[in-house]
């Protein structure tokens, strides 16, 4: 069998470009709370840590905050409403998942992201019936860092994991894909936490860019 047999993917900052959608939203909220907007960067560097941390990191608060559940709340709503104005794939990743399909190598994605955005994101980039598989937290009991939904996907795909890739831009996405017995890339282009760098997550490889993702892939699939 070749190698990899399935590449799983992370969506936001790893698949998807969505920090723009979810910038949009989180200064109109802080727009209508009479508050200073927040500058892209800043908030990028959240938006793999999930909707609490852009709420908290937004509105300098913690999440045992009175205000926190309201806010959190009405992120999810607001982002539910738009969530698809400037959301893309990343550069290089459509010809990626061309190359992927071509070479009969599967592929699918485990995310945090819940169904309610996950599926209308894919539908709307007509990538919802080419994926062979979508895990999102509902599909689990225990989300990424566990390795459970990386487990299922390859499940469904009929892979083994230890012939598998998991490429993904926070730490939890590589702490998962290790604990599944899989090969490991860190996504350097995602939206990595202020002051942080891949190189500290011990994946088995690292691309720092989106479009280095393809050549790394055909590398390691050349020397399997």
């Amino acid at each position: 069998m070749n190698f990899p047999a399935a590449v799983l993917f992370d969506l936001d900052g790893t698949l998807l470009d969505t920090a723009q959608d979810f910038h949009r939203v989180v200064n109109r909220m802080l727009t209508e709370a009479g508050r200073p907007e927040i500058g892209y960067d800043s908030l990028r560097t959240q938006v793999s840590n999930g909707a609490r941390a852009m709420v908290c990191h937004a509105f300098k608060l913690e999440s045992d905050a009175e205000d926190f559940p309201r806010l959190h709340q009405q992120l999810l709503d607001y982002y539910a409403e738009q969530l698809i104005i400037s959301s893309s794939l990343f550069p290089g990743m459509l010809e990626l998942l061309d190359w992927l399909d071509h070479n009969g190598i599967h592929w699918g994605i485990v995310t945090n992201k819940p169904k309610r955005f996950t599926q209308p994101l894919l539908k709307t980039l007509d990538l919802d019936t080419r994926c062979g598989s979508i895990i999102c937290p509902e599909d689990v009991s225990r989300a990424k860092p566990d390795p459970e939904g990386l487990l299922l996907a390859c499940h469904q795909l009929g892979v083994a994991p230890e012939h598998s890739v998991y490429v993904g831009d926070h730490v939890r996405d590589i702490e998962a894909g290790r604990a599944a017995n899989m090969c490991t890339i860190a996504a350097g282009w995602g939206y990595l936490n202020s002051g942080e760098t891949p190189e500290e997550w011990c994946s088995d490889h690292i691309s720092h860019r989106s479009t280095d993702l393809q050549p790394l892939l055909h590398s390691i699939m050349k020397a399997s």
